[in-house]
């Protein structure tokens, strides 16, 4: 796994997680960022599964943009609605 940092968008590369652990490891770095601020995820199949979790899980606080779609890696920034801290 790789967590690097940008100044509010933290890059999570999930491809080395074992996939059980992904979903949490997401859900988690997600729920810790601020209002206004962005992950980007990278991954190595299109994270639909994922995005159909969130919507269900935290329907209306995110915002979702794929910024790679493959076919062997794909990135998606994923935003914590909200202002700004």
């Amino acid at each position: 796994m790789t967590i690097s940092t940008q100044p509010d968008s933290p890059i999570l590369d999930v491809r080395q997680i074992v996939p059980r652990d992904r979903h949490p490891l997401i859900f988690n770095t997600f729920d810790s960022l601020e209002p206004g601020h962005s992950l980007i995820l990278v991954n190595d199949h299109d994270p639909k599964p994922l995005h159909y979790q969130f919507m269900h899980e935290r329907a209306g606080q995110f915002d979702w943009e794929y910024l790679e779609q493959g076919p062997e890696v794909w990135r998606v920034r994923i935003r914590k609605d909200g202002e700004a801290a």
